[in-house]
């Protein structure tokens, strides 16, 4: 068993981080007589498993799925982390893929705000864009209307 200092230590993670993760369920401690949290050593895993996920980007709800998803709360091993990663990997290139568009986008229109009269005449000719509600509208990922050949 390790004290919580002996678990941030060992992690690189605050013990406010500790108690906030047992808080929401990442990890679970055994209490002494004195009340101090005792943690299994088999918690740096997870710990590690949780900061792993957050490196990339991922959101604390994400990570939760995939603990809860293990049989009966189990530590995950070198399976389970590979078919965790595989599953991130997804949709780490989903978000790529996205923000790969958004950066493209980016420079043309914010579609449509409007920056330029003269871009909104190439990608939002007669102001179709604003037919489908306030604000960025093809930057949230809304398909922009055909348009017409320069004038």
């Amino acid at each position: 068993m390790l004290t919580i200092g002996e678990v941030a230590l060992r992690t690189g993670v605050a013990t406010s981080a500790l108690r906030f993760y047992e808080e929401g369920g990442f990890i679970r401690s055994e209490r002494t007589a004195g009340n101090q949290r005792r943690y299994h050593r088999s918690v740096i895993r997870v710990v590690s498993v949780i900061k792993a996920g957050q490196a990339v980007g991922l959101e604390l709800a994400e990570i939760q799925k995939a603990l809860d998803d293990l049989p009966d709360g189990r530590v995950p091993t070198k399976r389970d982390w590979a078919r965790m990663s595989r599953t991130w990997r997804r949709e780490l290139d989903r978000r790529i893929e996205s923000m790969q568009v958004l950066r493209s986008e980016l420079a043309d229109c914010i579609g449509c705000g409007c920056l330029s009269l003269r871009s909104c005449a190439l990608f939002n000719p007669g102001d179709t864009a604003a037919r489908t509600g306030d604000g960025p509208r093809y930057l949230v990922g809304e398909r922009r209307p055909e348009t017409a050949p320069p004038r």
